[in-house]
């Protein structure tokens, strides 16, 4: 959430802000939202007034009736009843304010950075860094869907008879690879300082808006209504949200946390070959790291992260590039996203395989996440997270990438985890 106080004082900033994330009607909004605001405060005034009032009155009660002056007292008394009424209905006046306000502050989105490229779509996404040559198409290239087939790794058609589309059924190898990429990529970020949680699945409609997923993405998020119970659409949500009305010390910092979750998102995309297979689901393995940390330190984290991202896309031999997003592709909470994507030689194109994203205090400020610093003051902290990895597509390339007459081959990294060297 953004802060009322920068908003009524950077006002055109926060408009331009907003422009380039193409938020609809940012001026009007605005307008909106500082009308409102403008009314709380003014409302806030009279009713510190007229409370000061009742108080001044309560005590001249008091010295009236010591004084002996009855009728006074009374008088007097009628004026307090008279200010218990209007402090009440200033009070009442002030929460619909106030929840106005805080509706409104609820449907902007995060502020871009400076280091955002403008741009509107992905077309306008700035490739920051690419490793080396993608292999280029030729006939014995084939994608992932016949790969997983002729080795009976992936049985899509039976998890459609269970669930439906975008729910596969790995099976055999497949099941041990995907298996083998989850410990790899939990050990590696243990190795890199990360605490392992293993958080719930499901979070409340609190944890939700917190970090950003209500109300931009209701609809992509599948719900238990009878529970008011949110299926993640990702491990940030959970693990984040450990720290909503929380306090911290300045001593606690950084917090680093990995967690690995199946995950889960309803608009998995429509038919075509670049949804097909395992490009895009609706269930889905992910390992999430997450770090909470100083504002002054956040940008060296995001920039941590990313390189912690590439290093296990090195270690699973898969050619990749860094991405940076621009205002239009950016997510609602995000202030800054590096994609990660790693060539899929069997298609001949990108898969997003990471999302690694500073929030700034957008996020800390919906949760009420705070911290003291050595001089007791309170400041928001900055959150940030990351994909690291998502699976199906990271199968995806190591089945199309490391394709060979033999079989596919495993990355030597990946070897002691599967058990096996190439998937015959």
């Amino acid at each position: 959430m953004l802060d009322i106080h920068h908003i009524r004082e950077n006002t055109e900033s926060v408009i331009q802000g907003l422009r380039k994330k193409y938020f609809a009607r940012a001026a009007d909004i605005i307008e909106e939202l500082l009308a409102i605001d403008q009314q709380r405060r003014a409302t806030q005034l009279q009713l510190d007034n007229t409370a000061s009032a009742l108080n001044t009155q309560s005590q001249q009660i008091g010295q009236l009736i010591q004084q002996g002056k009855a009728q006074a007292a009374e008088v007097a008394k009628a004026k307090t009843s008279a200010l218990k009424v209007a402090l009440k209905d200033l009070t009442q006046t002030l929460q619909a304010h106030e929840r106005a306000l805080h509706q409104q502050l609820s449907i902007l989105p995060n502020l871009p950075t400076s280091a955002v490229p403008e741009g509107d779509s992905a077309s306008d996404n700035v490739v920051v860094y690419q490793s080396g040559e993608v292999a280029k198409s030729d006939a014995t290239l084939r994608p992932h869907w016949e790969l997983t087939q002729q080795y009976n790794l992936v049985d899509f058609a039976l998890g459609n008879k269970i669930t439906g589309a975008g729910f596969p059924v790995y099976r055999g190898l497949g099941a041990r690879l995907q298996r083998a990429l989850i410990n790899f990529c939990l050990d590696e970020a243990r190795k890199a300082g990360y605490e392992e949680i293993q958080p719930p699945i499901l979070v409340n409609e609190a944890s939700a808006y917190g970090t950003g997923q209500l109300p931009d993405k209701e609809g992509q998020m599948y719900q238990l209504k009878e529970e008011s119970l949110y299926l993640i659409p990702t491990a940030e949500v959970s693990v984040t949200n450990m720290y909503r009305d929380v306090m911290l010390a300045a001593n606690e910092f950084p917090i680093k946390h990995v967690a690995y979750t199946p995950c889960f998102r309803r608009e998995a995309g429509s038919w075509g070959s670049h949804v097909r297979g395992l490009n895009r689901l609706h269930q889905f393995d992910k390992v999430e790291i997450v770090q909470v940390q100083v504002p002054e330190k956040a940008e060296q984290a995001l920039e941590e992260m990313c390189s912690y991202v590439r290093l296990l896309l090195e270690q699973l031999a898969l050619p990749y590039r860094v991405v940076n997003l621009c205002g239009g592709d950016l997510g609602f909470s995000a202030a800054m996203t590096y994609d990660m994507e790693v060539w899929a030689a069997g298609q001949q194109r990108w898969l997003e395989v990471s999302s690694v994203s500073t929030f700034a205090a957008y996020q800390a400020r919906r949760m009420q996440l705070r911290y003291k610093d050595a001089q007791g003051k309170r400041h928001f902290p900055h959150t940030l997270n990351g994909s690291a990895l998502a699976l199906p597509r990271i199968v995806v390339a190591l089945l199309e990438s490391h394709q060979t007459s033999d079989g596919i081959r495993i990355p030597a990294a990946l070897q002691p985890y599967t058990g096996f060297e190439v998937i015959k």
